[in-house]
């Protein structure tokens, strides 16, 4: 708790908040500057609360340790430690200094533990990778006890995670340590959605906290380490003699933003170091997509001669065939997709994606990539580089045959540029305008002109050679819109506009000499206004037969226009789909319309719509699989509960809550599902009608976590108000009566479990507390927490544990993974993270740096993940991207070489050679809707997890200009890491498949 206080001091320092409130480098002269300053004081609160939840966590620690301790003040004074033996303290401050070097699990009495001998900081100096000499057993010096003692205070509160290898150290001679590559040093930006703790924040933070502590050196070589190293501690040790009085057992101590979590090894486990975890033989195929981005896209819903529609969420590119229930997956995006044009032979799509960042702060640069959607694969990748922010809008060439593509980028100055997309080559670049545009068309017949659109303004540019040059439309007599929406083309070349205000313009190009009031030759002019829909005219689709379709905003209306723009038939889109934002033309006279609540919708004008495809509109992080049918629910921030059928792909049903949802959980009978919310209100509802059954009210924060104990007796809620409030159940489900609370978490709670006899509950919470509770006994707090480190938990979703720690990144914060769900069948972990990826682990994963299975096609952070009751699939839900994507889970069983795999489900069939003599070695063929996954393998070899990432990072710039990203286990991905050794039979069972599909994202 030492080093608690120092570091509270020097975020409590007034001079240093006076000086930082009267920096006057930040100016305060435009708003620019304002907005500056309101960003670096909001960053400055936010990591000032970041060390204020620290250190409470610290004192709750100390309280919980000073309480056991009172119980037993004459045992400990009497078993002091010995010179044999050292303390706890010392155990921790060694294993926070000793770099390099990994012990065996204590096997001999403890007495023949040695100390590692002290290292000068000028020998730090030399060599800051060097191991540390360590004594003959025995021989320890009261010099050596001071400075551990001393020490142990400051590595609790040590900067961040710092890498090394901490073990006390056995007789025998020690592993030599695989941690000596080089450590971690990248610091995120600021940029980054989570804020660095106050403690990283800068040398002056640091300068302080030397000045206030009274160990300085100690402190000051611990400071030196921390700009080196950053990492997850894992250390394994004996219980100290004090601590032997409240806990017995040995454990591992992993240390994250300088908290310390102890996790005690269970009693199967004979040696700790004889563990090893390697990657699942199960892996993940994208199998279906739910939902589409409409609420802040356009013009993005097509349908292709191959009967699909084309339409786009977070980073993946779905072809449904609605006819057929499939879908296939164009999967080479590495962030949000934006924008969609089709190429005019309506075979091939270019689609634009945003900026992201990947997990260690590194920008993905935003770019079109034109691709194949018969065989998903990558033609070109376009403006690496280029583009700023993102891409908002682009086109292809009409009148050559589809040879250029016009991009608008999503810069202050919105950058229009053209491309001849199959050299890959630029032609001309032009700044357009610095106000909003929402579009931009090549003329259909005019090769020359280019038409773009937004706030106030259409402008006709005129491209020659490698210029572009800009006549602005003038609206002369007729009322100037807000926003000018949306483009089309008639027949005979005149252009048709859709604004703000509900009117259609045409602009026809003048070709008489220049008179008064008529403008020069060759300029567009407005020949005639219609007044079509009331509120906005969002999108216009010129149609095969000359005919047009319209779809207002406000209006909802869908209007068919014949050939003289007289309006000939309606229809009104029902309210509970939202506003239109995209409309196409379908098959025969139906046509497809893409809403702002996130629906695509297929109808006539005669028969009204049918729903194909739908989702949730605002932030998902309620997920539950149903206990043994093929079903999940889904709960969001729009307050709609989802009921999926993961067979049919279909909604079951849906409701709308009075509060947003945020976690759910079926009764083991599956009757009902218990749904928390925002406010602290949870309901029950009945699985099959959707009826409410019951509402309860526990505490007034975000409820976190609901479960329900296996027999379904008991329901425990996890709050945000850092309680647990346990309920019995009756009537299956139907009747709930308050059992408790367990009150004793310094923050809210995140994750929680029941053992299988439902005598015992294990909660996480905020501030990376592991505690484990006594239900019989009155919710009370286990103080003696090795009691609890044979229990066979019913399910594991807590992030911390034993079983589980080695799923956690280098460096991590304590907030990146976001969710974590055991299979029942008990082989494998799926983890949701911060960096949309989606992970599989090998169960249980005991190791730090375990290796994974790594998958993308989330945009934003995963918030959920869950198995299906038989383990046949996995369900994961993006936050922002509000997509829920189900994976299959696929088992590949290593055979003779002289064998083939066949994929059958979950099932594998070995085909002797003998057999397929006259075979050639290609891959059978998958199922249309079986993806071969962008996926990435994480090993475990002794080259930095760093290097890696900094070697996929480059690689992911440079293949991605001439590859496509979603073959399966290619070398040449941006997202793939080198396996380790130990994956490396499985890698080249796979290089056939490789080569077979010719690098294509095909799903």
């Amino acid at each position: 708790m030492e080093d608690s206080l120092p570091c509270l001091a020097a975020a409590c320092d007034p001079s240093a908040l006076v000086n930082f409130c009267t920096d006057d480098s930040i100016s305060a002269a435009s708003t620019s500057d304002v907005q500056d300053r309101l960003s670096a004081l909001e960053l400055r609160v936010q990591q000032q609360e970041d060390e204020i939840t620290v250190l409470k966590a610290a004192l709750a620690d100390v309280l919980r340790r000073l309480a056991i301790s009172e119980d037993h003040v004459a045992s400990v004074r009497k078993s002091a430690p010995s010179k044999g033996q050292p303390s706890l303290r010392e155990a921790i401050s060694m294993s926070c200094i000793t770099n390099g070097s990994t012990g065996s699990r204590k096997t001999s009495h403890s007495s023949s533990v040695s100390v590692a001998r002290k290292e000068t900081l000028s020998s730090a100096a030399k060599s800051g990778t060097e191991k540390k000499k360590e004594k003959p057993p025995g021989q320890k010096e009261k010099k050596e006890e001071s400075h551990s003692n001393d020490q142990s205070p400051q590595t609790q509160a040590s900067p961040s995670p710092q890498p090394s290898s901490q073990t006390l150290q056995t007789h025998r001679q020690t592993q030599e340590s695989k941690s000596s590559a080089p450590a971690k040093s990248i610091k995120k930006s600021l940029t980054a959605e989570k804020p660095h703790s106050a403690w990283e924040s800068s040398d002056d933070s640091r300068n302080k906290l030397l000045r206030v502590a009274s160990t300085s050196k100690l402190i000051s070589k611990v400071a030196k380490n921390a700009d080196k190293h950053k990492d997850v501690i894992v250390s394994q040790a004996k219980m100290s003699t004090r601590e032997k009085n409240s806990q017995e057992g040995e454990y591992i101590k992993m240390f994250m933003r300088g908290r310390p979590i102890t996790m005690f090894i269970p009693s199967d486990v004979e040696n700790y170091d004889d563990i090893r975890t390697e990657l699942p033989p199960e892996k993940l195929k994208l199998e279906w997509v739910y939902g589409y981005r409409g609420r802040d896209c356009r013009a993005n819903v097509y349908l292709l001669p191959t009967g699909e529609i084309v339409y786009f969420i977070a980073s993946v590119v779905v072809l449904f065939n609605y006819e057929e229930r499939t879908q296939r997956h164009y999967l080479g995006h590495t962030d949000c997709v934006k924008c969609l044009a089709v190429h005019p032979d309506k075979i091939r799509i270019a689609t634009g994606q945003l900026a992201g960042v990947d997990k260690d702060g590194r920008p993905l640069q935003p770019h079109v990539r034109v691709w194949d959607s018969v065989s998903l694969t990558t033609l070109q990748v376009i403006g690496l580089g280029t583009f700023e922010r993102g891409v908002g809008c682009l086109d292809f060439s009409k009148a050559d045959s589809g040879t250029h593509l016009c991009v608008i980028d999503d810069s202050n100055e919105h950058m229009l540029t053209v491309w001849d997309w199959q050299r890959k080559s630029k032609i001309a670049e032009i700044k357009t305008t610095n106000e909003v545009v929402l579009a931009v068309e090549f003329h259909p017949t005019d090769a020359n002109t280019i038409i773009t659109c937004g706030k106030s303004h259409i402008f006709f540019w005129t491209w020659s050679g490698n210029s572009l040059s800009r006549k602005q439309g003038i609206f002369g007599k007729y009322e100037k819109p807000k926003f000018v929406q949306c483009l089309a083309f008639l027949g005979n070349g005149d252009v048709l506009t859709g604004d703000s205000g509900g009117i259609i313009l045409i602009w026809g190009k003048t070709t008489v000499e220049s008179t008064p009031g008529k403008g020069p030759k060759g300029v567009y002019q407005i020949s005639r206004q219609i007044k079509a829909h009331d509120g906005s005219v969002f999108t216009l689709c010129q149609m095969r037969n000359g005919m047009l379709l319209t779809g207002g905003g406000k209006d909802r209306k869908i209007i068919l226009w014949d050939h003289d723009l007289n309006p000939e038939r309606e229809i009104e889109v029902p309210d509970q789909y939202g506003t239109i934002r995209a409309v196409a033309e379908g098959k025969a006279d139906q046509f497809l319309v893409g809403t702002s609540r996130n629906f695509v919708l297929r109808g006539t004008f005669n028969d009204g719509f049918l729903v194909e495809v739908q989702g949730h509109t605002d932030e998902l992080w309620g997920l539950a699989s149903h206990p043994f049918k093929d079903l999940f629910l889904t709960c969001a921030q729009d307050r709609q509960v989802c009921m999926w059928n993961s067979v049919d792909h279909t909604l079951e049903w849906t409701r709308l809550l009075d509060e947003p949802g945020h976690c759910a959980d079926f009764h083991p009978s599956g009757a009902v599902v218990a749904i928390g919310t925002h406010s602290g209100r949870w309901f029950v509802l009945d699985a099959e009608t959707r009826d409410l059954v019951s509402i309860h009210t526990d505490g007034n924060e975000q409820l976190s976590v609901m479960r329900y104990s296996v027999d379904g007796t008991l329901l425990a809620v996890g709050s945000h108000d850092n309680f647990i409030y346990l309920y019995i159940v009756t009537e299956n489900g139907r009747k709930y009566s308050r059992y408790g609370k367990c009150t004793g978490h310094s923050s809210y709670i995140t994750h929680l479990d029941w053992s299988p006899d439902n005598k015992y509950i294990m909660s996480n919470s905020g501030d990376y507390e592991i505690l484990y509770w006594d239900i019989p006994s009155g919710c009370k707090l286990i103080r003696n927490r090795s009691d609890c480190k044979d229990i066979d938990w019913t399910t594991y979703t807590c992030v911390l544990g034993f079983q589980v720690f080695g799923v956690w990144p280098e460096g991590s914060d304590g907030t990146d993974i976001n969710a974590l769900v055991r299979s029942h069948n008990r082989k494998v972990i799926a983890v949701a993270d911060d960096f949309c990826k989606v992970h599989l682990f090998q169960y249980p994963c005991s190791k730090p740096k375990a290796p994974s299975h790594k998958y993308s096609a989330h945009s934003s952070h995963v918030t959920n993940v869950s198995f299906t009751h038989s383990d046949g699939h996995l369900i994961s839900t993006g936050g922002k991207d509000m997509s829920i994507i189900q994976w299959k889970l696929v088992e590949k069983i290593t055979l003779p070489q002289n064998d083939i795999v066949i994929d059958i489900g979950a099932t594998k069939v070995p085909i002797p050679a003998s057999e397929n003599a006259v075979q050639s070695p290609a891959p059978l063929p998958q199922p249309f809707n079986e993806t071969n996954q962008n996926e990435s393998v994480t090993g475990s070899s002794p080259v930095s997890v760093e290097s890696n990432l900094e070697q996929s990072a480059e690689a992911s710039e440079e293949q991605s200009e001439e590859q496509s990203e979603g073959s399966s286990l290619d070398p040449t991905e941006p997202g793939y890491e080198e396996p380790s050794n130990e994956t490396s039979e499985e890698h080249s069972e796979s290089t056939v498949t490789e080569e077979q599909q010719d690098n294509s994202p095909v799903s």
